[in-house]
């Protein structure tokens, strides 16, 4: 199974970070780790690496687009969003996760120079991350379920749907007001449990004991307002709970258009500039010789024609210039009778036929039955247009003449006859 190496950045500490090696289930490799940025390099190895930034520089929403390509909807995005930004679209960088069920899209939006000086900072500790992300895709989405994480004076917040957010500087109640949650939930004088909403009926609180016992009257009062109120403690910190969900596939990388992983293909071929030189040269005598042999069949086809030529003269005086030795032969038999099973005429009946089916896209052989030199096929086509448009290709070759003998609709196709048989005309 891969491993991971979680690595989450602090807002006010540009020296230190967190890290934890996990599995990509979410699994605990070892334990969380904080110290100098670049003493997490010795624990990457080989291992991939999620860089978490702060959720508070970073735009987390969802939106509506009708698009598939990910390079259009990559395009879209700062049109799509300009008129709830204040900042300058040219001066931000948006990055887009995978669709989601719903249909909408996941989208994060950080400051150009912000990602850069976030990038630089990593590149100078000698750390290479495969993904980076805003730490607020680390707390699950649970449907039915509002889920709150408390660290320090910030709170993330994610409704089980597509609210994705951090605050700072509230508490709990506070925040849920603030979304609507609390709103949703107020009694009624028909004694029903809750007012008709959309908002979850259930709260789950992660946080560390100290912050549990700084809003224990706030987990008081929202146990009145929902059907549950869960707290669990995390007496670890909050990174492996971040670590379980983001190494699990889930966030938007905004590693992507112009911060996207460049792969540098010199590296990559390198080592197999030989086998590739030798391929080359395997590859140009294979075709001098395919070369060769072209020049002396050609050579030997023309002693032919001239020998055949000759002969043809001297039993039918003054004929023209002859063309196609076979065609003439051909219609010779035909007019003779003799000759008229030779396999001659049958496979050249089906190089004519498989010409004009490569031109005719649609039409099947069903069956092929060949006496005293007429060749019957019995053809499935998408039309009676397709089969008229084989028989005038096999008639244009010159050499053979093709009749549709029958047709009749079988489901969605044309089943029919043709013959073939050469030209005696």
């Amino acid at each position: 199974m891969t491993e991971v190496l979680v690595l989450k950045l602090e807002e006010d500490d540009d020296q230190n970070a967190n890290w934890i090696v996990v599995d990509s289930s979410g699994a605990r490799i070892g334990p969380p780790v904080t110290g100098p940025l670049d003493a997490a390099r010795v624990d990457i190895g080989e291992r991939k690496v999620i860089v978490l930034i702060p959720a508070t520089g970073v735009l987390t929403t969802t939106i509506d687009l009708p698009l598939k390509s990910a390079s259009r909807i990559q395009q879209a995005l700062p049109f799509a969003l300009e008129e709830f930004l204040a900042d300058d679209v040219e001066n931000l960088h948006f990055a887009a996760g995978a669709r989601r069920e719903n249909g909408r899209i996941p989208v994060a939006v950080i400051e150009h120079e912000k990602l850069a000086g976030l990038l630089e900072r990593l590149m100078d500790a000698g750390i290479q991350p495969t993904e980076l992300m805003a730490e607020n895709y680390g707390l699950a989405s649970i449907p039915g379920t509002i889920s709150i994480l408390l660290s320090d004076e910030q709170i993330i917040i994610n409704d089980g749907a597509d609210t994705e957010l951090v605050m700072q500087g509230v508490g709990p109640a506070d925040a849920l007001a603030a979304i609507g949650a609390i709103d949703d939930n107020v009694e009624t004088d028909d004694e029903s449990a809750t007012a008709p909403g959309t908002m979850p009926k259930h709260v789950l609180v992660y946080c560390e004991a100290g912050t549990e016992e700084t809003y224990s009257h706030d987990f008081i009062a929202l146990r009145h307002d929902f059907d549950s109120v869960d707290v669990k403690l995390l007496p670890d910190g909050v990174l492996p709970r971040l670590a379980v969900t983001v190494a699990t596939g889930t966030g938007v990388n905004l590693l992507q258009g112009e911060f996207g992983a460049r792969t540098e293909y010199g590296n990559v071929l390198r080592p197999w500039k030989i086998a590739a030189a030798l391929l080359l040269a395997f590859g140009v005598l294979g075709i001098a010789g395919k070369a060769i042999d072209y020049v002396q069949l050609s050579q030997r086809e023309a002693m032919l024609r001239e020998q055949f030529i000759t002969e043809y003269g001297q039993i039918a005086p003054g004929t023209e210039d002859v063309r196609d030795p076979l065609a003439v032969i051909a219609s010779l038999r035909a007019r003779t009778g003799a000759g008229g099973d030779q396999p001659t005429v049958f496979l050249r009946s089906l190089e004519e036929l498989s010409r004009a089916l490569s031109d005719n896209a649609g039409a099947d052989i069903q069956a092929i039955n060949y006496r005293a030199g007429i060749v019957d096929i019995r053809l499935s086509a998408p039309n009676v247009g397709v089969l008229d448009n084989i028989r005038r290709e096999i008639d244009e070759g010159g050499q053979y003449e093709a009749e549709i003998q029958s047709a009749e609709q079988d489901g969605d196709k044309v089943a029919s006859r043709i013959q073939i048989q050469p030209m005696t005309r």
